[in-house]
């Protein structure tokens, strides 16, 4: 996955913003907080992606090769991806879209319906 990849998908999961920040990094948020980042982006850097997960798979995914608890959001149990070969495209789907939905439900209830995503 790259970064135009990144933004695509996470564009088309529900009530989702983009901001550009942290040295040019796209951070996508849900409600105002934040859910997925792509960092690394431009010539002769490698794009890493790092988002929430459940205390369940980050100690899963911190075991193993090319994936970190994320820096400055691991105490939040963020993960990330640093190289390819660690998950695959299709799972770091898989885990943006729960980490979307991770923090979507943290939202108060009134934000929930404001924003579509109340059952």
């Amino acid at each position: 996955m790259n970064r135009n990849e990144f933004d695509a998908y996470c564009k088309a999961l529900p009530a989702t913003a983009n901001v550009v920040q942290w040295g040019n990094a796209s951070v996508w948020k849900v409600g105002g907080k934040i859910f997925a980042i792509c960092s690394g982006w431009g010539e002769g850097t490698h794009e890493k992606f790092s988002f929430k997960c459940s205390d369940i798979s980050y100690s899963l995914l911190i075991q193993q090769d090319g994936v970190i608890p994320a820096p400055y959001l691991a105490r939040a149990k963020w993960v990330q991806r640093e190289d390819d070969s660690s998950i695959s495209d299709d799972d770091l789907r898989a885990y943006i879209s729960a980490a979307h939905e991770i923090v979507a439900r943290k939202l108060s209830k009134k934000l929930q319906k404001d924003l579509g995503l109340a059952d």
